[in-house]
């Protein structure tokens, strides 16, 4: 049975509600005027202008609601004047204020009503039709309205149905208890509703399915985790029966409209919860990171880093998702002026930001008109620390493009690896052989930059024969000749005099990449572990080649290949007489090698490191030492130590979303998107 029909979508208009002050975007209140079967808003003016006795009831239990204290209210465009908090209190002759309970604001209209006038006076007036604007006369009308006869009666009438109301003496008392109960069953439905989506979100589990049917196969994972529910689960089983019998039109909850509301109610509500230990922190860092989607739209990650008190009033250092943005441009200015305006959305003042952390991107840390140089302009205190773990990556990255030999290796690394995972029998030969397997070479994944050499590092003899029994045995004859020409690669010095050279590189730079992933890792720490890199490499220069040399002989010896270098025979061109004389050529192909593969190789990486955390050095500090120590002297004293843009919310930050009411949400739910719920001869307000 489909589940769509009796649901309209959901909305996703940033208005403002009175009722609820929370920093997330609200859905809209429904037009005026209010049909039977559609939801009751909680603006007045959009309530009928004859409401029914069972609207009465609602709005007397619900009460009129209030303004908060913070609200500003809007001007006139004519005379520039508003409505102010003043006219909520009237004052007694004795100059002492009581609120004025009756009277109500209307966001729509910028109106104020008289909510028990609204309700049952006969008469037409201002405050009962389109509502008090004119701000100008408003204290003595207000005055005037507090003291009329129809008020008055008005005001009677509301305070005695409200007693009947709570003492259960109305005449329809019988109908209120069947309602009451009506309504406990469709918060006890919602409430297992929400745990299953929240269920499915945090382990990134798709909610639908090619069908809205139940009981169908194809239905998705959110309908098949209520058809399970439903047979251990009394409320879930009534709710699928009645589900099951009802007509079409029949309220159920159970569409994807449905499920994309409780999911965006679930992710504003983590996100407050988020805003609030950010405010409460005061101080925060942000980190930004780029990617593609596969609409091929950049899409702008928000990371805010803050040091939160736990119950125990230990600080914690916490890392909350913020969700994404699309980027439309990657240029700094376009960038910098999206987690601004992100900022201000969520309130959070850019003023309390101490840090920024990105990758090494120039459209990020360029000095002049990267992220990090627009942001410290209007924060000097707004540290730039880059990704130290991500950077080794460019650098590596960066060397890796710095000579043909070097791209040609990496050619050769990917032919090798494609040749054997593009058949399971092949690939059952290589692992016949060898004990480490071959490994695709990632721009995005450190660990197997390492791990792909490693296989021709330490077991290229084996690798070797793998291919030679790949050409014996395949009777494809592209297959057959691709086999030869990569066993021969794989044999000759030059390869092993590359394997060698790289693994010792990506060696070196492995480990510290490793640590500087690590949650715990100080600025001190990894600059000290920067600098030892640079070091490092700086000595491998001097001597690594000739070292290079005997583990490549050593790597040849086992393949029982000749340990020899070819030097690459070039075409020679006729060259017209020049003042300036060319390079004398390398005669030696060894030292070619070693000028124009090694040297440029380990120069390169060894430049990108010293360029790239330059701004981790002490001498380029983006704050004022001084200024940072008075700050912290003046810390308190601490004890030492919309659909997939929801799911990723809910998913990413599972610790928050552990954390928040279910009642909340269904409480969320109910005011913005009540309904009205025919069951027999019952109605339901939600």
């Amino acid at each position: 049975m489909a589940m769509e029909s009796d649901e309209e979508p959901s909305t996703s208009s940033a208005t403002c509600s009175l009722h609820d002050f929370s920093e997330m975007p609200q859905p809209e209140t429904p037009p005026n005027p209010v049909p039977e079967d559609e939801p009751l808003s909680t603006d007045p003016a959009n309530w009928p202008s004859v409401p029914t006795d069972r609207i009465r009831t609602q709005l007397v239990c619900r009460g009129p609601s209030e303004v908060p204290a913070d609200f500003v209210f809007p001007r006139n465009e004519l005379d520039g004047r508003s409505c102010h908090h003043q006219y909520f209190k009237k004052t007694l002759v004795n100059g002492e204020k009581i609120p004025r309970s009756w009277l109500v604001y209307s966001e729509k209209n910028n109106s104020l009503f008289c909510f028990c006038c609204k309700l049952f006076s006969k008469r037409t007036m201002h405050l009962t039709s389109l509502g008090l604007t004119d701000w100008k006369h408003a204290s003595s009308l207000l005055t005037s309205h507090d003291n009329s006869p129809e008020h008055l009666n008005s005001m009677k009438v509301w305070k005695e149905l409200s007693v009947r109301i709570k003492k259960g003496e109305t005449i329809d008392n019988q109908e209120m208890a069947l309602l009451e109960a009506e309504k406990m069953r469709w918060r006890a439905v919602l409430t297992r509703l929400t745990a299953i989506v929240q269920s499915l979100a945090v382990r990134n589990l798709a909610l639908r399915g090619s069908t809205e049917t139940l009981f169908t196969p194809s239905n998705g994972n959110f309908l098949k985790e209520v058809e399970l529910m439903a047979q251990f689960d009394p409320v879930m089983k009534e709710h699928l029966n009645r589900v099951q019998k009802s007509v079409s039109g029949h309220t159920s909850y159970l569409s994807h409209r449905i499920q994309d509301e409780l999911v965006n109610l679930m992710s504003s509500k983590i996100i407050f919860e988020m805003v609030s230990d950010i405010k409460q922190a005061k101080y925060f860092s942000i980190i930004l990171d780029c990617t593609p989607d596969i609409s091929h739209t950049e899409q702008l990650s928000v990371v805010i880093r803050v040091v939160s008190l736990t119950r125990e009033e230990k600080p914690c250092i916490k890392e909350h998702f913020m969700g994404f943005l699309e980027a439309e441009d990657s240029t700094g200015l376009h960038l910098a002026s999206l987690i601004l305006k992100r900022l201000e959305e969520l309130r959070v003042p850019f003023e309390d930001c101490r840090g920024q952390a990105y990758d090494n991107g120039a459209n990020m840390k360029g000095k002049n008109k990267g992220v990090q140089a627009r942001l410290l302009q209007m924060n000097p205190r707004a540290l730039f620390v880059p990704c130290g773990a991500h950077t080794l990556n460019l650098v590596v990255a960066d060397a890796s493009k710095a000579s043909t030999d070097a791209m040609n290796y990496f050619g050769i690394l990917h032919k090798l690896f494609t040749l054997f995972s593009a058949s399971t029998q092949r690939w059952a030969i290589l692992k016949k052989h060898v004990g480490i397997t071959l490994k695709m070479w990632t721009d995005t994944r450190w660990e197997s930059k390492v791990k792909s050499v490693e296989p021709l590092r330490y077991e290229a003899a084996a690798v070797r024969e793998a291919l030679i029994e790949v050409r014996d045995h395949t009777k494809d004859p592209i297959i057959k000749v691709e086999a030869q020409s990569l066993s021969e690669e794989v044999g000759s010095f030059r390869f092993s005099i590359c394997t060698v050279v790289w693994y010792d590189i990506l060696s070196q730079t492995h480990d510290v990449s490793k640590l500087m992933q690590s949650p715990s890792m100080q600025v001190d720490v990894a600059v000290s572990l920067l600098n030892r890199v640079e070091k490092d490499l700086q000595r491998y220069r001097a001597t690594g080649f000739v070292t290079a040399q005997m583990a490549a002989k050593d790597i040849c010896e086992e393949m029982n290949a000749e340990a020899v270098l070819q030097q690459k025979r070039l075409r020679s061109t006729k060259r017209h007489f020049s003042y300036e004389a060319s390079d004398e050529p390398l005669s030696n192909a060894l030292k070619k090698l070693e000028v124009t593969f090694f040297n440029v190789v380990v120069d390169a990486a060894a430049s990108a490191v010293q360029e790239r955390f330059s701004t981790l050095q002490n001498g380029h500090s983006d704050v004022d030492g001084r200024e940072l120590v008075q700050e912290l002297k003046n810390f308190p004293d601490l004890p030492s130590q919309e659909g997939l843009y929801g799911l990723a919310i809910i998913s990413i930050n599972y610790a928050v979303a552990e954390q928040i009411s279910y009642d909340d949400v269904i409480d969320e739910f109910a005011s913005k998107k009540a309904r009205k719920v025919l069951d027999g001869t019952s109605h339901l307000y939600l």
